[in-house]
């Protein structure tokens, strides 16, 4: 039996930041991966024709780019370039109308002052805000709760008066902190189609900070990509871990977490071999799968497993990756240089898709996110080309077929040829994953849930993955939760994975009996024994 004093489940990006920081601790860490290659959600491929890489799954990263997490890193030693389009991002509406998000502030005010006037002042003094609390908010989302320290300083930071007035925002629905912001459409369509890179609609509550935050980001650091494909960030994660001892063990997918005497005490994979941990053992993976399939719910408490019954997915995808001949011919010129575009609907459509979804039907107007990759970073295919992809949420449960996925794509295809005539001449290859596939790329991807759950209030922070301490403790000692399931969520951030092994570290420190004593003690009277 091989001992370690970590096993990590699953090498995406928060199973391998994870590991880093244990192995950083002089932990001896091995990661199991069912795939034949590291990075979960964070791959890349050429998967429509030679020469044209294609991110499998996420593509661009503002919150990477930003993450104190990730700098911490410093994943530039082991290769890691940023790559940046012209733009930023760029909302085309039906009719051919256009808002772009610059990283130039003035740029960007430039653009919605001509859709109203003032607009771009308002714009301004967002961004002053941002830039005034911008690193103590990003530790206070990023850093294992509650963010003492950090959230002190954001208090500090913002005053009484307007701390009240961002609290109030950040439970807004994008729609209303738009019109209480803006006069025109144009930043509306920046904040709506940034706030439904979740799953939440514009008339949600909540909805509102994930538009500004992206909006933020966007204007911050932009969105930037890994130069030669989203791969090259796992790339750099598995250098920096195997430089410090770690074990990366692909195409070994685990079975089952041991558990004995209400501790995790290793894994079993898939061909039988046990794996004994000393110290801890981490999952990235979404916590459904975690609980269920992995530790057993005879294992849990009983109230634990019945709050797991009310957790919530977020939106299926169907997702498109094209090669083209040429660059992608907008008719908005504004769109020509964005690394990210938003199409198919304007403000109004995008209440009506958010709606569709929340009804379960499949939106006849969908909302389309389309990234324009070589035009991001030209490493991306051959010269005068463009590798391209898209992906738009779909409902769940509804049995996707390969003709329904065909069908929706050709609706995703009609949105694009609507602002770009001559689009689909230009298709040389193109790949399709619908709702089935992607879970088959990535079982962590149920359905194609890219956030491993709804970023719906009830389901954020002290709900996250369900009713909790929102770290990364479980009801079994010694096992911790890694992916996204857990606070602070979906993106590429590495929180989950840093959290995680933080709690790890203080669990078997030289407070860690005290640690873990507390911890046993909370979930006791959140998770108490007994019927639920």
């Amino acid at each position: 039996m091989t001992t370690v004093d970590a096993v990590v489940v699953g090498a995406g990006h928060n199973g391998l930041v994870a590991a880093n920081l244990l192995a950083d601790a002089g932990w001896d860490v091995l990661v199991c991966e069912a795939a034949d290659a590291p990075g979960g959600a964070v791959r890349s491929a050429e998967i429509t024709a030679p020469g044209f890489v294609s991110d499998v799954f996420s593509a661009f990263y503002p919150l990477g780019a930003a993450s104190p997490v990730l700098r911490e890193l410093d994943l530039g030693r082991h290769g890691l370039r940023w790559c940046h389009a012209p733009a930023v991002l760029a909302h085309v509406t039906p009719d051919d109308r256009c808002a772009v998000l610059s990283r130039d502030v003035d740029t960007t005010a430039g653009g919605l002052d001509a859709w109203a006037s003032g607009d771009g002042d308002a714009w301004r003094a967002l961004v002053a805000q941002w830039r005034h609390i911008r690193d103590p908010l990003l530790e206070t989302v990023l850093r294992p709760f509650p963010p003492v320290r950090a959230g002190a300083r954001l208090l500090r930071e913002l005053g009484t008066a307007d701390a009240l007035r961002f609290a109030r925002m950040l439970v807004q629905p994008v729609t209303r902190f738009a019109r209480e912001t803006f006069t025109g459409d144009g930043a509306a369509l920046l904040l709506g189609g940034n706030a439904l890179h979740t799953d939440l609609g514009p008339d949600e509550a909540g909805s509102a900070v994930f538009g500004w935050l992206l909006s933020m980001l966007g204007q911050d650091v932009g969105f930037p990509v890994p130069e030669g494909g989203a791969g090259r960030l796992t790339d750099a994660l598995v250098s920096r871990a195997t430089a410090r001892g770690v074990t990366v063990d692909c195409g070994r997918p685990v079975r089952r977490v041991l558990v004995a005497g209400g501790r995790a005490v290793g894994v079993r994979d898939a061909d039988g071999v046990a794996v004994r941990a000393r110290r801890a053992v981490l999952a990235d993976v979404a916590a459904p799968i975690l609980y269920r399939d992995l530790v057993g719910e005879e294992h849990l408490p009983s109230r634990f497993v019945a709050d797991l019954d009310r957790f919530q997915w977020d939106a299926a995808t169907v997702k498109i990756d094209w090669a083209l001949d040429g660059p992608v011919p907008w008719t908005a010129e504004g769109a020509r240089g964005a690394g990210t575009v938003h199409l198919g609907v304007g403000v109004d459509g995008l209440r009506g898709y958010a709606a569709d979804l929340a009804a379960g039907r499949v939106p006849r107007e969908p909302f389309v996110l389309f990234g324009q990759m070589t035009t991001a970073d030209p490493t991306r295919s051959p010269a005068g080309t463009e590798s391209a992809w898209a992906y738009t949420h779909v409902p769940r449960d509804l049995g996707w077929t390969a003709d329904d996925v065909r069908a929706h794509t050709d609706l995703v295809e009609a949105a694009v040829e609507r602002n770009a005539p001559g689009f689909r001449d230009l298709v040389r290859a193109r790949s399709i994953a619908g709702p089935a596939d992607m879970q088959r790329r990535n079982p962590s991807l149920v359905d194609g849930a890219v956030n491993a759950g709804t970023a719906a209030i009830h389901q954020q922070l002290v709900f996250r993955p369900v009713p909790g301490t929102a770290r990364a403790d479980t009801p079994v000692d010694r096992l911790f939760l890694a992916g996204a399931s857990a606070h602070p969520g979906g993106a590429v951030h590495g929180g989950p994975g840093a959290n995680a092994a933080r709690a790890a570290l203080a669990a078997s420190g030289p407070a860690g009996p005290l640690y873990r004593t507390l911890v046993h003690a909370v979930h006791r009277r959140i998770h108490p024994p007994g019927p639920a």
